[in-house]
């Protein structure tokens, strides 16, 4: 039988093509997730052991270069020292105090570069045990480096053997399913897969949403995916979606999830019933019932009396000023009468 050209495929046929070869990258990630991080740490113990190799390889270099320094400092001294020895002999055969003034400036200067390079090589020894030192210790945390190496790589290919049959299985699988798919269906898949987060590019609807984003899907647009006539991708994260039914995903209805809870009725016990006691008709003495004054209006009552009392004194003391004041001002009027005649 002749095998359909991927053109000519339905859309639900493709749809089904792309759901199964969904699965099987699903289940190839989650093979490559039972490994962890340890292909990342592989590869940065790698890393940090080429680095410790060339930062030995300068360190080296550098060694021989003050070691070289330190040699070619020597042969200057004993040039120096040699040239020191022949001026001294020249002092027993001067002439005048000018040949002598020169010989022994040139005896200086040759002391001065001998003293200088024995400076030079104290420094270039120092830097060498300085860096000798840090050889050491680069060498130490190379072999601890290349220890713990050893025992990832150790881990990371028990594991390998664990999966990598199934995985080789899977890998054949999505193989033949990508040949089913169109070519620019599969590029557009592949492109949503790779910028999804939980690698995701085909989802089905999951109560009334998108099953990637979780977003809330309209009527019509599920009515659409149903009916398989075109493909349809999520208006937020741009997945393509399928009907569960065409995924053979079987979907719990939120009635069968969440069954109403029934309202608690509380079961009230009925009292034991006493037996029948006949009782004997008492007689109620009412004792005569004592009303008490109420002091509050006794206290109203002197409140009141005690204002009017203030306010008859209040008048009493203003009358006495105003008789005082025309008292005072009477006597004030004769004398000015008097005065007038």
């Amino acid at each position: 039988m002749a095998k359909k050209d991927p053109t000519d495929l339905s859309v639900e046929e493709k749809l089904k093509a792309l759901y199964q070869l969904q699965m099987t990258l699903s289940a190839i990630d989650e093979k490559r997730a039972l490994r962890g991080e340890l292909p990342l740490e592989v590869q940065d113990l790698e890393d940090e052991i080429a680095g410790l190799n060339t930062r030995l390889e300068k360190i080296q270099n550098e060694i021989k270069d003050f070691q070289a320094a330190v040699t070619m400092k020597k042969g200057e001294i004993i040039d120096a020292q040699a040239s020191v020895d022949r001026y001294q002999a020249q002092l027993n055969e001067v002439k005048n105090n000018r040949e002598y003034d020169v010989l022994n400036k040139e005896i200086e200067y040759q002391t001065l570069e001998i003293e200088l390079c024995e400076k030079k090589i104290k420094e270039a020894v120092t830097r060498i045990e300085e860096r000798t030192k840090d050889l050491e210790h680069a060498q130490e945390l190379k072999k601890d480096r290349q220890a713990a190496l050893k025992e990832k790589k150790s881990e990371l290919n028990e594991i390998m053997q664990e999966t990598r049959e199934e995985e080789e299985k899977l890998k054949e699988k999505a193989a033949e399913l990508e040949l089913k798919i169109e070519p620019r269906l599969l590029n557009s898949f592949k492109r949503i897969r790779k910028n999804a987060r939980n690698g995701l590019g085909i989802v089905y609807v999951q109560r009334d949403a998108c099953g990637g984003c979780f977003n809330k899907i309209p009527p019509q647009r599920q009515l659409d995916i149903k009916m398989h006539k075109k493909i349809i991708v999520c208006e937020y994260c741009g997945r393509i979606m399928i009907d569960p039914e065409l995924a053979g995903v079987k979907l719990v209805s939120s009635t069968e999830e969440k069954p109403k809870r029934k309202r608690a009725i509380r079961k009230t016990t009925p009292a034991p019933v006493a037996p029948e006691v006949v009782e004997e008709p008492t007689v109620v003495v009412e004792e005569p019932q004592v009303v008490e004054e109420k002091p509050v209006v006794e206290e109203k009552v002197a409140e009141k009396k005690a204002s009017a009392k203030k306010e008859t004194a209040k008048k009493e003391t203003a009358k006495k000023e105003t008789t005082k004041k025309t008292a005072e001002k009477k006597p004030a009027a004769k004398k000015t009468t008097a005065k007038k005649a």
